[in-house]
């Protein structure tokens, strides 16, 4: 199923009866980057991404929600994961990036995550901060993960466990996919 993240975009702004410019005002991000991502002519980075939906005050997780079946459940398929990555078409990893959530957004204190990253890709070039803690395992492959000023390089069996507050980026230095399970409390991703 593809998800058209400029027109989604584009509804959250105007439902806040925001123009472009407001927008780019709020979160330093240019009104032509927002322009771009509105008509689906440029796929943000996730860093870029999260900044503008911070000025607009909602999560990532909201952002990608879709209509969901009522009453609770407590297990998930694999196909049953709800990829939360901007790009232009679902299922395509925009920059080698890839995070799917376990679950539905809000109904849960507890926002988990299975997150891919190819060889060479990031969370974008800048750091990013959200309002939660936020920890992790690497399953496979290599991850350099930068809180603050301090990197490390985590490689698989290693762990993290953060506050989110703080600014922080994940780049995968490759050869190889890495592959991640983290979780955030509260869901603020």
């Amino acid at each position: 199923m593809d998800f058209d993240t400029g027109a989604r975009l584009k509804e959250e702004r105007e439902r806040r009866r925001m123009s472009q410019r407001q927008l780019a005002a709020v979160t330093g991000v240019t009104s032509g980057m927002i322009s771009l991502i509105e008509q689906n002519r440029t796929s943000p980075s996730i860093a870029t991404l999260k900044k503008i939906l911070v000025g607009l005050d909602i999560t990532l997780s909201d952002f990608f929600a879709t209509p969901e079946e009522s009453g609770p459940k407590w297990y998930f398929r694999k196909h049953e994961l709800r990829e939360i990555t901007p790009s232009a078409k679902r299922g395509e990893a925009e920059g080698g990036v890839n995070f799917r959530q376990i679950g539905r957004p809000g109904a849960s204190p507890i926002q988990m995550l299975h997150e891919t990253y190819a060889p060479g890709a990031d969370t974008g070039p800048e750091l990013y901060s959200h309002d939660a803690e936020e920890a992790g395992i690497v399953l496979s492959g290599r991850i350099s993960v930068t809180v603050g000023s301090e990197t490390q390089l985590l490689e698989a069996g290693d762990g993290y466990l953060f506050n989110s507050r703080t600014p922080h980026r994940f780049h995968n230095p490759g050869p190889e996919e890495c592959v991640v399970v983290s979780a955030c409390t509260p869901p603020t991703f």
